[in-house]
This record gives structure tokens, sequence and C-alpha cells, in this order.
């Protein structure tokens, strides 16, 4: 066993990369940067994205179902746009998601 100083970063073939998909974009409640995690007003890192990060990545990879727009287009309701997007819209992100990491090399 190699001996490896306290606060030494974790190599890389043992690090894990679970982090969220959402975090591919920037929070806009708490503006965090493309990767890394949602913070509170203090500081303290969040273990899940905000619901407006969530939102936010959700309408960059998937197409909504209800309203028939695309990927980077907004959620609308009869033209009247809207602050989040759609329920379905957000199953299609988690399916987009899936779809990715199966097909990610191992």
């Amino acid at each position: 066993m190699t001996a490896r100083p306290l606060g030494a970063p974790r190599p890389a073939s043992l690090r894990t990369t679970n982090a969220h998909p959402a975090r591919a974009v920037r929070c806009p409640h708490c503006h965090a940067h493309p990767g890394q995690p949602c913070t509170t007003r203090t500081g303290k890192r969040l273990p899940n994205p905000h619901p407006a990060r969530l939102s936010a990545h959700t309408q960059t990879v998937a197409c909504c179902p209800t309203c028939q727009v695309e990927p980077g287009t907004p959620c609308h309701d009869h033209g009247r746009p809207r602050p989040t997007v759609h329920a379905r819209r957000y199953q299609e992100a988690e399916a987009v998601a899936r779809l990715a990491n199966q097909e990610a090399p191992r």
C-alpha cells in the first residue's frame, strides 16, 4: 500500500462519476458553473441540483411531448411561456440520460 499525503486528490482510476446529468449546465438559481454542484447561500454543497437547474438541463436535451418543442426551446401552454418544463419532458430527459449511460464505454 502506498502512502499518500492527507488532502491529496483521489486517483482518476478510483473516482466514480455519479454526478447528476444536470450538472452539465449552469444553475440559474445559484449560478454554479457547469460540472460544479449547486450550493446554498452560505456555500454548502447540495447533493442534488436545484429544480431550476433540472429544468434548464431538461430544456437543453429533450423534446417536449406535450407542447411539441425541440431541445433548446422553452415549453409553453397554448402560446404562453411556462416558468418550467412539462412533466413529460423530464421523463424524456431521463430516457436520454439512460441511453447515454448505456452507450458510454465502460
